[in-house]
Order: C-alpha cells, then structure tokens, then sequence
C-alpha cells in the first residue's frame, strides 16, 4: 500500500524537465508582458495565504492558552468538600 502511495507521488508530482515544459507553455499562453504581473499576483497570493495562516496559528494558540487558564482556575474537588 505504502509503495502505491509513493508510486502515486512520483508521478503526480513535475520534475526536472516537465517544470521547463510547463514554464514554456505558460509563456506561450500569456506571454512575456503578463508573465511578472502574474509572478507579482502569485506572490501576493501566497502572502496573503501565510498571513491567514498565521492569524488561524495565532488564534488556536490564544483558544488553548484560555482553555488551559479556565481549567487552572477551576475549583478542585478538595475545595468543593469543604463545608462551612
């Protein structure tokens, strides 16, 4: 099963020459004027991307650190026993 996933991601995945291939018929298709535009917009993409990402990391992490400060001052059974 293991060797079937692998076999899957060596071929799904583009090496080597198939990235020059790629490259050559983007070129064709857009052209050599719109080839930054779209590295630009590609680029922002990808920082918007991280940016999100960082926010949802930031947000988990805030989540857990109140869950876990709740849990400490929650009463403990020793307190709930005594009487007054």
């Amino acid at each position: 099963m293991i060797e079937y996933a692998q076999n899957i991601m060596a071929i799904s995945m583009p090496q080597g020459l198939d990235w020059v291939w790629i490259l050559l018929i983007v070129l064709v298709i857009f052209g050599g004027k719109k080839l930054p535009d779209l590295a630009r917009n590609l680029g922002k993409g990808m920082s918007e991307f991280k940016k999100g990402l960082n926010e949802v990391q930031s947000d988990v992490q805030n989540t857990k650190d109140d869950i876990v400060n709740e849990i400490k001052k929650a009463p403990t059974n020793d307190d709930s026993k005594k009487t007054v």
